[in-house]
């Protein structure tokens, strides 16, 4: 018989052999399920359902374990391995005994172990192969309990957890994977690639004109306080702007989300991440539309990463400079008040910033308050003249509001780190904006793989 046949023979004999080590554990669970017709009750299906949840979790996780010694059995008898660092051949020192713990429940791996003594170094050619976790919870759960814990408090995703799948995990865990996981969340991995990107731009192209590509700027403030451990003085927090901005395209029925990136960090680290998604992003493709408030770093940073983007101030940021003058100067809610206002934001529609101007410089003061908001409207209205073209921007299709931005805000910062009684560690808050992000994106895969690449084995 030749070797083609001989590996069928092995390869079939392995099957059945598989086949009878789930079949016996096929039994031990329907015995334990047995236990129900044992009882005078009659359960209602929750109750069984609740039974399975339980129960399942020893089955799958005995399966599991079956498979590893059926698949890798080569592995788990190796008696000879070369050293990863110098190569010498090193003798197996015995079987090192492993519980682990997968989204299919707890198994118990033996492996053998191996040293060599030139090195002085030990190590398991089994962990390298299945990439196995050096934590008890393995790469699976650590996935989506940081994936859930970027949704609601630690505490919480523990107790989900534990009620969606029937395994405990810790709070504690959760927070220490959560943090692990946000050290590798960087702006490279987080930020969809050109490729994607590419993609996205080409479900809204109609090939007539060039689709619209939005690019908002914003600060969002949060709550961080000073470091400190549990039985240490926090000190006082303080309240941190954490900049942002959303990356979009606009189709005719909807927004096309490209990217979103939040951080508490300075201006020039702004201005370099802003850089880096413009890199990614074929501008030669699309109409671009810049929006954003009257924050000078803001618009220094865009124009120079979009040179050919159309600026646009956000009108209703605008707008709520205007009604600062008319409640100085008319009285909040007065009719006089709300005529002035209307005049103007008409004016400003059709780009007659000049005329405005002018008006607010004939105008006479109530008094020092409405002087000084007169003042400062001047001011805004000059910094800002060359962006303030509503009509145009309404006729070519670009947004003039920045609601794209501060839904995301709200989405990525506020609703996880805006809760009641919440203080943030800087670096604990970034790193959750940073998987918040990343979800947002649709890279927390990507994300993942670098933080889990960094936490292998290294053999």
């Amino acid at each position: 018989m030749g070797q083609a046949g001989i590996a069928e023979i092995w390869e079939h004999d392995n099957r059945e052999l598989f086949r009878d080590m789930i079949h016996d554990e096929v039994d031990k669970w329907v015995d334990q399920l047995l236990e129900i017709f044992e009882e005078d009750c009659r359960p209602t299906l929750m109750e069984m359902s609740e039974l399975f949840t339980s129960t399942r979790q020893e089955f799958l996780g005995s399966c599991l374990e079956t498979l590893i010694e059926q698949k890798y059995a080569d592995l788990l008898e190796q008696e000879y391995a070369p050293c990863p660092k110098c190569g010498k051949i090193c003798k197996n020192r015995g079987n090192n005994s492993k519980e682990i713990f997968t989204m299919q429940g707890p198994s118990v791996v033996k492996r053998p172990w191996f040293y060599c003594t030139d090195c002085s170094y030990g190590f398991i050619p089994l962990d390298s192969v299945l990439e196995i976790s050096r934590k008890k919870h393995q790469f699976d759960i650590q996935k989506k309990s940081v994936s859930l814990s970027a949704d609601t408090t630690f505490t919480r995703a523990s107790e989900h957890f534990k009620d969606l799948t029937g395994q405990g995990i810790s709070d504690h865990f959760i927070h220490e994977t959560f943090e692990a996981v946000g050290l590798e969340a960087y702006l490279e991995d987080v930020i969809p690639s050109q490729e994607e990107i590419r993609k996205r731009i080409k479900q809204v192209s109609n090939g007539k004109r060039r689709p619209i590509l939005v690019v908002a700027s914003d600060g969002a403030h949060l709550p961080t306080r000073p470091k400190a451990g549990r039985s240490e003085k926090r000190g006082k927090g303080r309240w941190q702007e954490a900049k942002g901005f959303r990356v979009y395209l606009l189709s005719k029925k909807r927004i096309i989300h490209i990217a979103s990136w939040h951080q508490i960090q300075n201006e020039d680290q702004f201005g370099k991440d802003l850089a880096l998604v413009a890199s990614r992003i074929p501008q030669e493709l699309v109409r671009i539309g810049l929006l954003g408030d009257g924050a000078d770093y803001l618009w220094k940073h865009m124009t120079v990463s979009f040179p050919k983007g159309r600026q646009i101030l956000d009108y209703y940021h605008c707008a709520e400079h205007i009604y600062k003058v008319a409640k100085a100067q008319y009285g909040e809610k007065s009719f006089k008040a709300l005529e002035w206002v209307e005049s103007t934001i008409s004016r400003l529609f059709f780009a007659e910033v000049g005329n405005v101007i002018r008006g607010l410089r004939r105008m006479e003061p109530k008094n020092d308050d409405a002087q000084e908001e007169i003042r400062k409207l001047i001011g805004y209205l000059n910094n800002n003249r060359e962006k303030i073209h509503y009509q145009g921007d309404r006729k070519g299709g670009y947004p003039i509001g920045s609601g794209g931005i501060e839904s995301a805000h709200k989405f990525i910062a506020h609703t996880r780190m805006k809760r009641s009684g919440a203080w943030w560690v800087k670096e604990t808050g970034d790193g959750m904006l940073r998987i918040r992000c990343a979800i947002y994106n649709g890279t927390y895969d990507k994300v993942f793989e670098r933080y889990k690449s960094a936490n292998l084995p290294q053999f």
